[in-house]
């Protein structure tokens, strides 16, 4: 199939004409298409809402079925019917499937780098790690900045308390991976972490607290004085302007929400599921991770609600039990991860769309990898950076259009490869920020923004 006509789509089709599915002939396609003046560029986006699934999601077991591979490729899972006419996912997404109305997938993401860190590195930055594939055990400056962090630069001046959020932990896999904060353009484009207490389940913007005895005349002296030295760096103006962000600092109190939204974004497994398959951090930790999945969706809508143009969910915690399935992974897909990953996005999409803000706000869910194509002897799957899946929603995107292609088996792009260096770009490019445009590092170095190329027509352009 033409490249051009790659992307077809119920909306598409039904704008095209009249006759339906049945009635249309591909050459009255491409003749309505060459008619119709070209589409006006979307309207940029106010938010970008990064769900990033750490370990690597089985594209074969999530939204790139193979039904009819061999059943060491299928897996055990079968495809359900979705919103969209002829787009089919996973049987464990049943929420996720009634939505797909207002989704995009993109089945032909690739690149190079086959362990966690390295990936991580370039699913995050859109740039690969300097030098081999490799995992990290010691610490690493970071190189190039997070998307958070670049579009924070890029709109500095633009009077946003916060521009910049992450929760509910750094990830790590030894060592915290040198991807998440602002890397070259320096520490005052490092995200706001918002992270989750133990005891309470209460989320915590520890940097918006000033300490009690602080009185905001004290803190005005204090920053008073620090200009007087001429000392304001860019870090200290970030930190005052975190400390006055009241609306940033309720957000994170997502007990103000009724319970009834709170459920519906779900809780998760209880504490008592914790050190089931093992692995992977302290006990309490690993349990509150578990049950706060969805609610770290939901303190995402009231980030953006409060006016933080990027969040990025991390959504890691579960060793043993998370995304890097090796061993029975069919068993953690159906009983730990897709119940709680479908009920969280699918209320994250539906509740932008009912507050007015799924237009302005792009929701992109991905891992660093997929899974290998084969089954492995331990009933998991292996890491696979050829081929795999990428979620967009909202902001703009034509909803049910699949981008791309897989083959037969899962295994390598069929057409239209994409590269993360293409998601960077459609991200800022959302944003309405040209991804050829030039950042500069602290030593004055020009780079470029993204390494890639807008999936414009993704979003009808």
């Amino acid at each position: 199939m033409p490249a051009r006509t790659a992307l077809l789509t119920r909306r598409r089709l039904l704008h095209v004409g009249a006759g339906g599915y049945l009635g249309l002939n591909l050459g009255g396609l491409l003749e309505a298409r060459a008619a119709a003046p070209p589409p006006a560029a979307p309207k940029p986006i106010r938010a970008c809402v990064l769900v990033f699934l750490y370990g690597g999601p089985s594209h074969l077991d999530t939204f790139d079925l193979k039904p009819d591979a061999p059943a060491e490729v299928r897996g055990e899972f079968r495809s359900v019917a979705t919103s969209v006419p002829g787009l089919r996912v996973c049987e464990h997404l049943p929420r996720v499937a009634r939505v797909m109305d207002r989704v995009a997938l993109v089945r032909s993401v690739t690149h190079s780098a086959r362990l966690h860190d390295s990936a991580s590195i370039h699913a995050l930055t859109g740039r690969p790690l300097d030098g081999p594939d490799r995992e990290l055990f010691a610490p690493q400056p970071q190189v190039y900045p997070s998307y958070g962090s670049a579009v924070a630069y890029l709109t500095r001046g633009r009077g946003v308390d916060v521009p910049f959020a992450s929760l509910p932990f750094p990830f790590h896999n030894v060592v915290p991976t040198p991807c998440q904060g602002g890397g070259f353009l320096g520490r005052a484009y490092d995200p706001l972490w918002v992270d989750v207490d133990a005891a309470t389940r209460e989320y915590r913007a520890g940097a918006l607290r000033p300490a009690a005895d602080v009185s905001p005349a004290r803190l005005g002296e204090r920053r008073r004085l620090l200009d007087t030295l001429g000392k304001p760096a860019a870090v200290y103006e970030t930190a005052y302007r975190l400390l006055e962000a009241e609306a940033v600092r309720g957000a994170a109190d997502v007990f103000r929400e009724p319970l009834r939204v709170r459920e519906r974004y779900g809780f998760g497994a209880a504490p008592a599921a914790v050190g089931e398959g093992g692995g992977g951090g302290n006990g309490a930790e690993l349990g509150v991770a578990r049950q706060m999945r969805g609610q770290n969706f939901l303190l995402a809508r009231r980030l953006v609600e409060a006016g933080v143009p990027f969040v990025t969910v991390y959504d890691f915690k579960q060793q043993g039990q998370n995304w890097d399935a090796h061993f029975k992974g069919a068993n953690q897909h159906r009983t730990h991860l897709l119940p709680q990953f479908d009920q969280g996005l699918s209320a994250l999409i539906e509740d932008l769309d009912t507050r007015g803000l799924l237009d302005s706000t792009l929701v992109v869910a991905m891992g660093e990898f997929g899974r290998t194509p084969r089954v492995n002897r331990d009933g998991g799957r292996d890491h696979w950076p050829d081929c795999y899946t990428a979620l967009f929603a909202g902001g703009g995107v034509t909803g049910g259009a699949v981008y791309g292609a897989s083959d037969r088996l899962g295994a390598y792009p069929a057409r239209d490869p994409v590269t993360p260096g293409d998601l960077a770009a459609t991200i800022f490019w959302r944003f309405g920020l040209d991804p050829a445009a030039e950042v500069f590092d602290q030593a004055g170095r020009p780079h470029r923004l993204a390494a890639g190329e807008p999936l414009r027509r993704l979003f009808g352009s």
